[in-house]
């Protein structure tokens, strides 16, 4: 099995594309017929400069068209199925056990798409500034990432099993 670090591909599995996919046909189809219905007749109210149910409306129809486009940006970039896994290396679809550097605690979580909600435990995203550090290292590996505040913060990899296994 060849690994891959294809920051455009968001691995899905079967299930949350299939979720994704109804949304997205939900949208595109009875949603953007409801909200326009809703602007309709919010425009029948009369002025518009004052109409809050128009206001709310537009904003909504704004909010509907952004997760569309959200949506089949996921799809398109989508593989469904299992991300190239191998016990011991971090990458998509693998559960990872970290420790931050300070800190004995350790942290367990799925590295998968925000996408791939449900899951049992916490998601994080390959994406993010810590999936994007810990991505392809090995247990025993330390590495570190930058905070928000600008700040690095060291953290050591400790376990990376495929999930469920």
């Amino acid at each position: 099995m060849t690994e891959t670090r294809d920051d455009n591909v968001t691995w899905l599995t079967q299930e949350a594309y299939d979720r994704l996919n109804a949304e997205l046909e939900h949208l595109t189809g009875p949603g953007r017929i409801e909200i326009a219905e809703k602007i309709e007749a919010a425009r029948e109210e009369g002025d518009l400069k004052e109409n809050g149910g128009y206001h709310a409306a537009k904003e909504e129809q704004g909010k509907i068209e952004a997760r569309i486009v959200q949506l089949q940006t996921i799809l398109r970039n989508a593989r469904v199925g299992e991300a190239p896994r191998k016990a011991g290396v971090v990458g998509p679809g693998m559960t990872v056990t970290i420790k931050f550097e300070g800190d004995d605690e350790e942290v367990t979580f799925l590295l998968a798409s925000r996408e791939e909600s449900g899951a049992p435990i916490d998601v994080y995203s390959p994406k993010s500034p810590l999936g994007s550090a810990i991505n392809g290292k090995k247990i025993g590996d330390s590495t570190s990432y930058q905070l928000p505040n600008g700040r690095s913060l060291g953290v050591e990899i400790i376990d990376a099993v495929p999930y469920g296994a």
